[in-house]
């Protein structure tokens, strides 16, 4: 059978910002580079999608420094950030924004020339910069691909499952997959391996996440023996669209418009409600996402929800000019589907949005095994219990830029013959994965169970949980992984989507077990997480970390906040 097989110093597995940048900083470290991706490189995970705004203390707009930027983090974080990240993180914020402007990301400029910096929820400061019109995501991965492009150090492979990762002697020393195209055996043999392969959250029925968010490098870090923290943390973006029904439209993207016009969130009686639960000011955005989400949500159960089970927002205030000028030609798409936002309210309610735990790493990116590193969304320990609108791209860029230094200088030797080995073993464990029985063509099956998998996610460990609803998802969740593993697909010789589903639908099926098992354990409410059945949040501030054992079962166990 044919084969392939890269070997480079540094091995990147994801090509979003955090994986781009990974790239970038270990070329400039004078480091051979290989960044693969089951997606077209630079076009698929969250950062393409990205509409909003990056936090940095750039001090342009008003005065700021990192040290306000830090302890906005933390405070923000419900106590479960580790300072150590957010310092790294915020220390050298300033300086990857300069870095991807000179890449060519134009950020909107105020009269002034300086970058035009706005207040988010949680912020003390007018920190976050932007790309007009809902461009920032677009336009940092745009420079990133072009950074990365006509790099000679950089090689780049699409279309590439990464399936295991490789380890001698308890070091990291490559991976192993498929491609996607052909469906060949894959070998990448590296110094060092950095994970950047994104969030989870297309593990909700209801989500914003591109289709390809499934998990996999959560599975990755911890089947190589690396611990991950606080699974159970995932963060509800509050006011994603509801109703009506739009195409063409990210359903996040009204966040925005409420920062540059202050759009109003009503219940269905049309009263505003947020300064019940956080002292919101009408017409004012002030209140961060975990804070929202809860007031939404116990709206809906007091009987004060709109028709479809959110809230309404209300940009009927503002003067049709500012809308235009805010709006830009969005205002357009939606007149042209009958959305009038002089007249009319939309609907809008929670849905899965990014993922606040993660694998664990330390200030320089190095997970607990050596030879691994992780960067992004997959990590743990910026923002804790509750994200701050802002610091996903800054936690990206710079986490990014971080690994990839620390990789680049700290390259060893290679193994290629034992990635080779292991490649061979792994093939023939992925023949019986995907045609375990004699029988074929279940390929429907995959689709049919992936979308099971995600209404018992919504369900039972979604924005408001609760021990029974958390317990039914729990054995719904290993029925699942049962029904997943028995499928049998047809054997095709070129791209199969189906067995590219079936593996994503395993590492779904896992993840969502460790997202429910830490929910069910952590008996408070805290940030995103809101325990029904323990409202309050604890004084005793815990962390809650996760190995898989031998047997292949979730082990979790209560950490020490005051070490990591």
């Amino acid at each position: 059978m044919a084969k392939e097989s890269y070997s480079a110093d540094v091995l990147v597995i994801g090509s979003g910002a955090a994986g781009m940048m990974a790239a970038r900083a270990a070329s400039d470290e004078g480091a051979s580079v290989i960044i693969a991706d089951k997606s077209l490189i630079g076009r698929g995970g969250a950062t393409i999608i990205a509409q909003m705004t990056v936090a940095v203390a750039l001090g342009e707009a008003e005065d700021d420094d990192v040290d306000i930027h830090f302890n906005d983090t933390m405070e923000g974080s419900r106590g479960l950030a580790y300072p150590e990240i957010v310092r790294t993180v915020v220390d050298r914020g300033p300086e990857v924004i300069n870095e991807v402007e000179g890449y060519g990301v134009r950020f909107a400029r105020a009269e002034n020339g300086k970058r035009s910096q706005v207040v988010s929820p949680g912020h003390s400061k007018k920190r976050c910069v932007y790309v007009d019109i809902l461009n920032t995501g677009v336009a940092t991965s745009n420079g990133l691909r072009k950074a990365i492009w006509k790099d000679k150090r950089i090689s780049r492979i699409k279309n590439v499952m990464i399936t295991r990762l490789v380890k001698h002697e308890g070091k990291v020393v490559g991976a192993v997959g498929f491609s996607m195209e052909d469906m060949v055996p894959v070998s990448i043999t590296a110094s060092q391996v950095i994970l950047a392969t994104g969030g989870l959250t297309e593990l909700y029925e209801r989500n914003s996440a591109s289709a390809n968010m499934t998990g996999d490098g959560f599975l990755l870090a911890v089947e190589a023996g690396s611990e991950l923290y606080d699974m159970e943390m995932v963060q509800f973006f509050p006011i994603a669209h509801l109703f009506p029904p739009l195409v063409g439209i990210d359903p996040i993207m009204w966040d925005p418009f409420r920062y540059k016009l202050g759009g109003r969130l009503l219940n269905g009686n049309q009263e505003e409600f947020m300064d019940a639960y956080a002292g919101e000011e009408a017409g004012k955005y002030t209140a961060t996402r975990d804070m929202t989400s809860f007031a939404i949500f116990k709206e809906v159960e007091a009987g004060r929800g709109t028709p479809h089970g959110g809230a309404y927002l209300d940009f009927r205030m503002v003067p049709e000019e500012k809308l235009r000028e805010g709006f830009g030609p969005v205002i357009d798409i939606l007149l042209s589907q009958g959305v009038d936002l002089t007249k009319d309210l939309v609907e809008v309610a929670p849905m899965a949005h990014f993922m606040l735990g993660g694998v664990y790493v330390d200030k320089n990116m190095k997970t607990s095994i050596e030879g691994l590193l992780a960067c992004g969304e997959l990590i743990h320990g910026m923002h804790g219990a509750n994200r701050l609108s802002g610091n996903a791209i800054t936690e990206a860029l710079v986490t990014g830029r971080v690994a990839g230094e620390t990789a680049a200088r700290t390259k060893k030797e290679i193994y290629p013959d034992i990635v080779a080995r292991e490649l061979d073993v792994e093939w023939q464990k992925l023949q019986h994965f995907w045609y375990p029985r004699e029988v074929s063509n279940d390929e429907e099956s995959t689709l049919t169970l992936r979308k099971k998998l995600q209404q018992v996610m919504w369900k039972g460990a979604g924005p408001l949980r609760k021990k029974e609803d958390l317990e039914k998802a729990l054995d719904e969740m290993k029925k699942l992984q049962e029904e997943n593993r028995e499928v049998a697909l047809a054997k095709q010789d070129k791209y199969s989507l189906s067995v590219v589903e079936k593996i994503e639908n395993y590492n779904m099926s896992i993840i969502s077990e460790a997202i429910i098992r830490g929910a069910l354990e952590r008996k408070e409410s805290r940030g995103a997480h809101v325990r029904l059945d323990y409202p309050e949040m604890h004084k005793d501030v815990y962390g809650i970390s996760f190995n898989l054992n031998d047997s292949g079962e979730w082990t979790l166990k209560k950490r020490d906040m005051t070490t990591k």
